[in-house]
């Protein structure tokens, strides 16, 4: 029986560090994506993420989101030649977060900074679509359970895609919305 009382508090704990953050991820499994050809392994305690739109389909539904995360996969995988998806985590209209590379995996999202960010990407283009407060929770969820699985360092810098490369991205909606986030370096 003390057997199964620390499995049960082991399962309470889990549980809580779950619910601290709200951050429920959508398996890649779970929105029917494909195997990589291929993965780098990412290391931990990074200085940096990186915020992306992915500049196409905006999604309000988890099908939707799904059937655009599909397409984003073939794109990058097909088109592109990459590996995966491009991104470690994508962030839908829905308010899903949905695995891409998922942790400690090198994304393929922003040049010369794969080695040292996460990538963080949002379904749609954010010139024209806004970002919702689901989307904004997420967002601010999933970066708070990065530093607590120790994927980032708490005092991380947090840039848009157009920081680092020469890019409208992450679109100007989220790039007004994210330069109030308290790790938005400018």
């Amino acid at each position: 029986t003390n057997m199964a009382n620390k499995a049960i508090i082991l399962l309470a704990v889990v549980l809580c560090a779950q619910a601290v953050f709200g951050v429920t991820i959508i398996t890649k499994s779970q929105w029917g994506g494909r195997s990589p050809n291929g993965k780098s392994t990412l290391g931990n305690y990074l200085s940096y993420a990186v915020i992306h739109h992915t500049a196409g389909n905006y999604c309000s539904t988890r099908s939707a989101c799904e059937t655009q995360l599909r397409n984003i996969q073939s794109y990058h995988m097909d088109s592109l030649g990459w590996a995966d998806i491009g991104y470690n985590f994508l962030i839908g209209g829905d308010g899903n977060v949905y695995e891409g590379r998922g942790w400690n995996v090198m994304g393929a999202h922003a040049t010369n900074w794969n080695s040292k960010s996460i990538g963080i990407s949002f379904l749609g283009n954010y010139n024209n679509d806004k970002i919702n407060s689901a989307q904004i929770a997420a967002a601010k969820g999933l970066l708070a359970d990065a530093v607590s699985r120790g994927q980032i360092v708490s005092g991380y810098t947090l840039y848009g895609h157009r920081q680092v490369g020469s890019t409208e991205c992450p679109g100007t909606n989220i790039w007004n919305e994210i330069r109030t986030w308290a790790n938005w370096k400018a």
